[in-house]
């Protein structure tokens, strides 16, 4: 697909943005694994969770439409054997997520597999947890061959701040015997772990920032109405920051603390953010967020713990910095090199091509403005979160912009 973006007056207005993809694979999950059936409201219909929904159906949940935009899911008594592949697409949550659920199925087989992109992302970063608990799995990466046995629990310290190791490590927990911990060097987004203690399972935590469960734990059936996704917020956060006369309203907006350095970084850069809060969801605090652009962003720097707050927002905050006095630091963003795309290249490579002043570092990236960007023809590399923050700065620049290899924004 080949998106073509040209320069906007002024965005005025107020709109719910999509629900949250890390809320709606969860939901998902938790429903299929459940001891009764749940109903998730509102839940996001793009690709990545509809294979995560797919995938359950597969293995024995039932699922129909619920009424007012919602899905009601059926567990199975117990995982059903699958012969054909699991395809997860492109997405990276479904696959580590059910590695760990798959594992602790005693006598389940299944093999992962996914597109492209996510053949090439790594997954050893979840197998060799996995079979430090037991886990009989072939491959580090895509596809992944897995027969379900009964682990024991680790105590497991992760090198990188990763929900979605942490996650799969707990889902396989769960089913383990004793406790299984996962310790972080940074805090990582806790969307499992609210989730989990709204379900009323018994989290174990630890001076050292370590979070555990112990097996043997089950939960009902659930009814949860997802919030609107703060990273799909940012890409309308920083354009009515940078396009001129703009004021925009985003509704019901999750505003979970892991997540919310897109806040930050904006409020570092002046420009003028307000959230009201609303109504929680199962654990989970929602918030309207108003936005009204303003003369003279200055540069912002990110770095260090609020990295992992802030991971999938730093493509559209790189072209945010285009438009701010000064130099904009990015570092200890190392884990952008093996998102969907190599994500430090890309994004300056693209921002290149705009007109920008861009220097890259192996962690990250430092971007000096301010800049008045050209249209120009960019490359999204089948990377979501490229192709919408590239969209972001053609309604900026002069002339046209062409995005290409778009198709991954649904």
């Amino acid at each position: 697909m080949r998106l073509a973006v040209s320069k906007s007056g002024p965005l005025v207005g107020s709109l719910r943005p999509s629900s949250d993809k890390s809320l709606t694979h969860r939901a998902y999950i938790f429903a299929a694994l459940a001891r009764s059936p749940s109903v998730v409201m509102e839940p996001l219909r793009g690709e990545d969770c509809e294979n995560t929904l797919r995938i359950f159906q597969q293995l024995g949940a039932a699922t129909s439409p619920h009424p007012g935009e919602g899905v009601s899911i059926s567990p199975p008594q117990s995982l059903r054997q699958q012969h054909d592949p699991l395809d997860c697409g492109n997405s990276g949550t479904t696959m580590r997520l059910l590695a760990g659920v798959i594992a602790s199925e005693p006598r389940l087989r299944a093999t992962l597999v996914g597109d492209e992109s996510l053949s090439r992302r790594p997954m050893r970063r979840i197998t060799d947890p996995l079979r430090l608990m037991g886990a009989d799995i072939e491959g580090d990466t895509a596809p992944l061959r897995i027969e379900g046995k009964r682990l024991r629990g680790i105590d497991y310290r992760s090198p990188v701040a990763s929900a979605q190791i942490k996650s799969c490590l707990l889902l396989a927990g769960l089913r383990a015997e004793g406790e299984t911990w996962v310790t972080e060097p940074a805090q990582s987004r806790d969307h499992t772990e609210r989730m989990l203690a709204a379900l009323g399972i018994e989290l174990l935590s630890r001076s050292d920032r370590a979070i555990g469960v112990r097996g043997g734990q089950s939960w009902d059936g659930f009814e949860f109405s997802v919030p609107s996704d703060i990273s799909s917020a940012a890409y309308f956060l920083c354009a009515a920051a940078i396009v001129p006369g703009s004021k925009v309203v985003l509704r019901s907006v999750g505003t979970n603390p892991t997540r919310t350095g897109v806040l930050e970084a904006l409020a570092d850069a002046g420009a003028l953010v307000e959230a009201a809060p609303g109504q929680e969801q199962m654990g989970e605090p929602v918030s309207h967020i108003a936005v009204v652009q303003v003369p003279g962003l200055q540069a912002f720097h990110v770095a260090g713990d609020l990295v992992p707050r802030l991971i999938d927002e730093i493509p559209v905050l790189a072209v945010l910095a285009t438009q701010c006095e000064g130099t904009t630091t990015i570092r200890d963003a190392g884990e952008l090199r093996v998102k969907e795309s190599d994500r430090i290249e890309t994004v300056a490579s693209n921002l290149l091509a705009m007109g920008a002043q861009v220097e890259t570092f192996a962690d990250g990236l430092a971007v000096t403005g301010p800049t008045p960007l050209c249209g120009a023809v960019v490359d999204a590399q089948g990377d979501h979160r490229i192709g919408m923050a590239f969209a972001v700065a053609g309604l900026v620049a002069e002339g046209e912009t062409q995005i290409l290899n778009a198709d991954s924004i649904r």
